[in-house]
């Protein structure tokens, strides 16, 4: 690309207000709508847009059964499909999810402890009702996708997204492309050092007992103390241990996957109380053997909150959305 394209491309990225572009180096167009499903374990976040600064319709639907709530999810769409057609439909999705497009069961929830969620057919669902491409994760690979393009991880090609919540997931980039794999990241359940002693809590996740998800979600910590998260004080003993949980995995992250930043978010994550003591006790367990400016000088701005805030996963369903539209393109 020369230095005059390279410019121009440059100038119609910043006027159309997004940050991808296909192959074949067009824009996307600024009135182009997409769909976003951003989809949880408790609740489904559906809008339509094109970025953080347009985004023209959204609800929020509570996640019961599969078949009520996908009907929601299509009465959504469809309500607004004559006013704001669709390009494409993004769905970041709890999981465990299948990512593989060869699988027969390519765009299902799997293995979910949800009740009655196992086993669903969320993306074939979605296609079957509206004939357009698309872009189908994980929510936190969704939610990175949005930091990526619009967020907290602009300009950088390495980092982590981690949500910190109901459930613990993690996901994001690395060189440039997100974490996929054999299926995808699971994060949450990673093992980490249980001090029984200072904390006698077994754990909460159904399949591990005392992983990460087991001892630092909400429903771990409400277990443990007998009172929802957002009630405990901010002097309460419980912000620090959790923080010290999320800084044993911030550790294992840092030396496995040299991250150039970590995003923390959810309900949980974006506590107040939280993310000054994560950084702290990450910078202790280090103990110097990251010899990084990034995390012995600035650590401030290694550990952050996404710079999307609430929107980071129905943006990053949007953003999968234009990735998706845009594969057709270029493909075609």
């Amino acid at each position: 690309m020369t230095r005059k394209i390279y410019a121009i491309k440059v100038h119609l990225e910043h006027a159309v207000g997004i940050s991808g572009f296909g192959e074949n180096g067009l824009p996307m167009n600024p009135q182009h709508f997409y769909g976003a499903i951003e989809a949880g374990g408790t609740k489904i976040n559906c809008a339509i847009g094109n970025g953080p600064d347009s985004l023209v319709a959204e609800t929020r639907i509570p996640t019961t059964t599969p078949a009520e709530t996908i009907a929601a999810i299509l009465a959504f769409f469809a309500a607004h499909q004559t006013r704001y057609p669709m390009q494409a439909i993004g769905i970041a999705s709890f999981g465990p999810v299948d990512l593989n497009p060869r699988s027969p069961t390519y765009g299902y929830i799997t293995s979910t402890p949800k009740p009655g969620w196992a086993n669903v057919d969320l993306r074939g669902a979605i296609k079957r009702a509206f004939d357009v491409p698309i872009g189908f994760d994980t929510d936190v690979n969704g939610a990175a996708l949005g930091e990526y393009r619009w967020g907290a991880a602009q300009g950088l090609d390495t980092f982590i997204y981690l949500t910190v919540g109901t459930g613990i997931g993690g996901g994001g980039m690395i060189g440039g492309k997100l974490m996929h794999g054999l299926v995808h990241p699971e994060m949450g359940h990673i093992r980490i050092p249980h001090d029984h002693q200072r904390d006698p809590f077994a754990g909460a996740c159904p399949y591990h007992g005392d992983c990460l998800e087991g001892l630092a979600t909400g429903p771990a910590m409400e277990k443990r103390w007998g009172t929802r998260a957002e009630y405990l004080p901010l002097d309460h003993p419980a912000w620090d241990l959790e923080a010290y949980y999320l800084a044993l995995a911030m550790h294992n992250f840092v030396c496995m996957l040299s991250p150039q930043r970590i995003i923390i978010g959810g309900g949980v994550g974006s506590h107040p109380n939280i993310l000054p003591r994560v950084r702290q006790h990450t910078q202790t367990l280090l103990n110097g053997y990251i010899n990084a400016p990034d995390i012995t000088q600035h650590m401030d701005q290694f550990i952050v909150a996404p710079g999307l805030g609430d929107h980071a996963g129905v943006l990053g369903a949007i953003a999968l959305a234009i990735s998706a539209e845009s594969a057709k393109i270029n493909l075609g």
